[in-house]
């Protein structure tokens, strides 16, 4: 992975921050994005002191619901690194918890689909353009077991992450013979601020029982535990997979 760079969404945190971490760690230049830019200016030092083998770091501030935006951000990163090999697809929001589809808010929906969905379409849409003209690169989403079951009180989420894990295969038929990948990752209940409220200000105090019981594992996952399976699918180590939605998820879908 030496002198590739890479782009992460929702980058600042969770298991976007993870995995920024490890691909700075084996030395991928890598760019990470967020919407609030005090929290670039929190993770950037700790990203930057990660890198080895001379990797660089930066963050873009950006809004994923905006087209332009995003156009503009992958010809930043190419204008800083000189190329595009990687793309992480991670920002997305939640506001449905809990909540049956009754008694849902049209307008919660509507910012869902914005992010979850046509976020992920137009960061797959421009790195998929420059990818193509380099001649190589892999993608990788974020679904969620919930875009592959329904979950009580999510009916939004559940289509939103449904639409990830369609918008991933097709894609990747699209670009199955230009030596593109394109994948995708399910992850179950994960230590995430999304997740899990406050958990990364206070990680050892987040109450995880009830959540972890949902899995076979009997506990919740870990950021880093996505970030390896991000990392393998990226990896040469994948170089014949496309298409795929890989579960980590505690043995979830298994039940």
């Amino acid at each position: 992975m030496k002198n590739q760079s890479a782009l992460i969404t929702g980058g600042t945190s969770g298991i976007g921050f993870a995995t920024a971490e490890l691909l700075v760690s084996r030395g991928v230049n890598v760019a990470i994005s967020g919407h609030r830019p005090q929290d670039g200016e929190r993770t950037l030092p700790q990203l930057q002191a990660t890198a080895k083998k001379g990797a660089q770091a930066s963050f873009i501030s950006n809004d994923v619901r905006s087209e332009d935006a995003v156009k503009e951000m992958v010809q930043q990163v190419v204008a800083d690194f000189a190329r595009l090999d990687m793309a992480v697809n991670n920002a997305g929001i939640a506001t449905d918890t809990a909540v049956p589809i009754a008694q849902s808010k049209t307008d919660d929906f509507r910012v869902m689909i914005d992010t979850n969905v046509m976020g992920v379409d137009y960061c797959m849409k421009y790195p998929a353009a420059q990818m193509k003209a380099q001649g190589a690169g892999q993608i990788v989403n974020l679904a969620s077991v919930a875009g592959l079951n329904g979950i009580a009180g999510g009916s939004a989420y559940c289509a939103t992450k449904h639409a990830v894990v369609g918008l991933t295969k097709a894609a990747a038929l699209d670009y199955a013979a230009d030596n593109l990948r394109i994948n995708a990752v399910a992850p179950g209940i994960i230590l995430t601020p999304m997740a899990v409220p406050h958990s990364e200000e206070n990680p050892k105090e987040a109450d995880t029982t009830a959540m972890g019981a949902l899995h076979p594992m009997n506990r919740i996952g870990q950021p880093e535990e996505v970030a390896n399976a991000i990392a393998w699918l990226l990896s040469e180590e994948a170089s014949f997979v496309t298409g795929h939605i890989l579960c980590v998820d505690g043995g979830f879908q298994a039940t």
